[in-house]
């Protein structure tokens, strides 16, 4: 389906009818037109001869209404073209007939150029004349120009079955070409070979409303059935997960600049000692201190630990309502060495983040928990100590909401990623290279 650019023809007039029916014959090639299709009768004329030879004959059953009439005009691209040829191609795949259709547009400027429609899904096409590189990609056909690498879709031989208007080009019923689809959507690249040459054309995908739109067409185009195979998914190409990285560095340099900027204020800090020796109750309290504003709190916990373990259950009380928040930290810290190297395992300190709670006057209640170690047991001193200091800082920025904030950001591109996914399984259905296989057997 592919033609070389002409040079500007010099533009004559002809008045010439059918020599089956005897019905007029309009040649808008200006002089290009090797073969002719009587719209009256369907005959196939040889437009090179004055006489309009008849090349071949065909039935009536075979007509196809083109959607675009023969002579329409429309702008694509800032120039206008004019529909002169159309003709109908099928491929047959197991019994099953696929028909697409070509609209031959014809411009006395700018030469050939063509639309192509199956179910609903337009194309605007260029033949070309370089030709593509071949190369292989993930162990099947590629092609490479200017810089995209289409792979190939599907191969098959595909049969002229209806022909109408003129054509630059030999053309009758029963032609057949091996055609193969090499995509980059929205962009395809088409070859057909013959015993005699092989043609390529770049097909770029173009929405049926802006075909009806260049036209002026009457009603709404058909709606497209299924994924083409140059269609262009419209969850983009992993856009989404750029956004993504912009927006969690954004969010990181939020957390960077309220972290510098709130350290919060020391509120209370205090610096306590325990023992598994002491008798009576563990537990402890603070002075009262005051909580003056709006804004979370972090509660420090910083120990003499050295391969041991503590428990510390709190209570912070609104000594102003009598109201208690009860939370409780595990602190450990254990190391050594072995055959390879030094190590260590927890930490002599933790912190706690605490919501915004209402000003007033607080205060902690404390009882840390720790296991006695064994110590000389004849004099039955089982004794374990540890000095630890309590520090609250009240307006600290909580970076656990930003975490969360982090991970709703994740919901969008991967929910995009998975759809992206299915679009492309359900395309590459349709081709040589399915990513499922149907049906059952062996």
């Amino acid at each position: 389906m592919s033609s070389p650019l002409v040079a500007p023809p010099v533009v004559k007039s002809k008045s010439l009818h059918c020599p089956n029916c005897g019905g007029p014959v309009q040649l808008r090639g200006f002089g290009h037109a090797l073969t002719v299709v009587c719209q009256q009768c369907l005959t196939v004329l040889d437009a090179t001869t004055p006489e309009l030879k008849i090349l071949q004959h065909v039935q009536e059953k075979y007509r196809v209404k083109p959607l675009i009439a023969l002579g329409q005009r429309g702008k694509i691209g800032g120039t206008t073209w004019e529909v002169i040829g159309f003709q109908a191609r099928t491929v047959y795949d197991e019994g099953t007939a696929y028909t697409w259709y070509e609209y031959l547009l014809f411009n006395p400027y700018k030469g050939f150029r063509y639309l192509t429609e199956y179910d609903g899904h337009w194309n605007f096409v260029t033949a070309l004349e370089p030709q593509p590189v071949r190369k292989a990609a993930g162990g099947r056909g590629a092609v490479v120009m200017d810089g995209h690498t289409f792979r190939h879709f599907s191969g098959a031989e595909a049969q002229t079955t209806f022909v109408l208007g003129e054509f630059p080009w030999r053309v009758k019923m029963g032609d057949k070409v091996v055609a193969d689809d090499f995509i980059d959507p929205p962009l395809v690249l088409s070859s057909e070979t013959t015993d005699d040459e092989i043609t390529w054309s770049r097909g770029e995908y173009t929405p049926g409303s802006e075909i009806w739109k260049t036209f002026s067409l009457q009603g709404s185009p058909p709606p497209p059935k299924g994924i083409y195979l140059n269609q262009p998914s419209p969850y983009g190409k992993g856009s989404m997960w750029r956004t993504f990285w912009l927006l969690v560095l954004a969010l990181l340099l939020v957390v960077m600049f309220f972290a510098a900027m709130n350290h919060g204020v020391v509120v209370f800090q205090k610096t306590y000692s325990f023992s598994t020796a002491d008798k009576g109750e563990p537990s402890l309290v603070t002075p009262i201190f005051e909580i003056k504003g709006h804004g979370a709190m972090e509660l420090n916990i910083g120990t003499s630990l050295a391969n041991d373990w503590a428990y510390f259950n709190f209570a912070l009380i609104n000594d102003d309502t009598g109201e208690a928040l009860d939370f409780g930290r595990e602190v450990s810290y254990y190391y050594g060495s072995d055959s390879d190297g030094s190590w260590s395992e927890g930490g002599r300190s933790s912190s706690i983040y605490i919501p915004a709670l209402p000003a007033g006057h607080y205060y902690l209640r404390i009882e840390p928990e720790m296991e006695a170690k064994d110590g000389n047991r004849l004099r039955g001193d089982w004794v374990n100590n540890m000095n630890y200091t309590i520090t609250l800082r009240h307006g600290v920025t909580n970076a656990t909401w930003y975490w969360i904030a982090g991970l709703l950001l994740l919901i969008p591109p991967i929910f995009s990623a998975m759809r992206r996914k299915s679009f492309e399984t359900r395309r590459w259905m349709q081709s040589d290279y399915p990513p499922v296989r149907s049906g059952g057997g062996d």
